[in-house]
């Protein structure tokens, strides 16, 4: 076990936040720092669907996306430990969020509502934000989630620093950082 993955205490580091917030760059990056292996949950969800996640989204709904986001997760959250990038819906779901609270450690990136609109514009396949307002539908969602958020782990306020400067945030955040696990994580 290397000095950066004794951080974690043999846990599986959840990354949760907006669409935006740079889950899947940073993700890379300290999975590298820990030497442990990166899972980006939206890329396992297309890789079991055959699809696309806007097709998931045109073709079945937003319901059953969720319903297969759940079992991806659970599944992925048995696998660790590793670095996993979440969707920004999943954390709203009370069993995903209970599943992670017992077998891993959570980190919200925060980012600023400008930082999302403007790197939201910069790629597609953003089912929520597909022909709509970004900077409306953003504001709509950091005021049902952040609430929410606030329940993980660690919080991480994460903006235009870039992935390496939020990547040691978190690795100072993770330093001396201890979670007791529950007794019936492996259910």
């Amino acid at each position: 076990m290397t000095a950066e993955s004794s951080l974690t205490s043999g846990n599986s580091i959840v990354l949760v936040g907006l669409m935006g917030a740079g889950k899947t760059s940073v993700g890379k990056k300290l999975a590298e720092k820990l030497a442990m292996r990166f899972v980006d949950a939206d890329d396992e969800i297309v890789k079991a669907a055959g699809c696309s996640i806007e097709d998931i989204f045109d073709h079945y709904g937003e319901d059953a996306f969720r319903d297969v986001e759940e079992r991806i997760l659970h599944r992925l959250l048995g696998e660790g430990p590793h670095v996993l990038a979440t969707g920004g819906g999943a954390f709203m779901n009370k069993r995903i969020r209970g599943l992670i609270g017992t077998t891993s450690i959570s980190v919200w990136l925060r980012v600023e509502l400008d930082v999302l609109v403007k790197r939201t514009k910069r790629r597609g396949g953003r089912p929520l934000l597909k022909n709509r307002d970004h900077k409306t539908i953003l504001k709509k969602l950091i005021d049902e989630r952040y609430p929410v958020y606030t329940e993980a782990d660690i919080i991480i306020d994460s903006n235009d620093e870039g992935p390496e400067v939020t990547v040691q945030m978190i690795l100072e955040a993770l330093d001396g950082f201890s979670k007791p696990l529950s007794q019936d994580a492996n259910t």
